[in-house]
């Protein structure tokens, strides 16, 4: 099978030394044995509330926040490293992730936060978040 490069028929490369230099400073950066951590949930809907199931794994319940403002609902996490090495040991592995994640999504409708629900079981966050009844619109007369 053939190799296909691009071919800069313009050569600017070789006219400029820099041309490379800073071709990748703006790519997004990863840091070695970083995680990837990401929220992952499932939201459903019913005709009287929106029923979420977000993973999250690893945190005390204490550490996890649930904010909601009108039809906006956010979820952060934050766990907590541990010393877990003791004298005379050195750690040879650590993937396990340390550090703060967050996520935001709208619904369609108002929750109303007061009847909210929460609930945390084996690393699965469970809100049930009841929607607003919808307020008649009050007809007014001009004088």
């Amino acid at each position: 099978m053939a190799n296909v490069s691009l071919y800069d028929i313009y050569q600017t490369r070789r006219l400029d030394p820099f041309a490379d230099a800073f071709k990748d400073f703006f790519r997004p950066v990863r840091i070695d044995g970083a995680a990837d951590i990401q929220l992952k949930m499932d939201v459903k809907e019913d005709d009287n509330n929106y029923t979420v199931h977000a993973e999250i794994p690893g945190v005390a319940k204490d550490d996890i926040q649930v904010t909601i403002d009108g039809n906006q609902v956010s979820i952060s996490a934050e766990v907590k490293k541990e010393n877990e090495v003791k004298e005379g040991e050195a750690a040879l592995l650590t993937e396990r992730y340390y550090g703060k994640v967050s996520r935001s999504f709208t619904v369609s409708s108002d929750i109303d936060e007061s009847a909210s629900q929460a609930k945390y079981d084996n690393g699965v966050l469970e809100l049930v978040l009841p929607k607003k009844a919808a307020t008649a619109s009050k007809r007014i007369t001009v004088n």
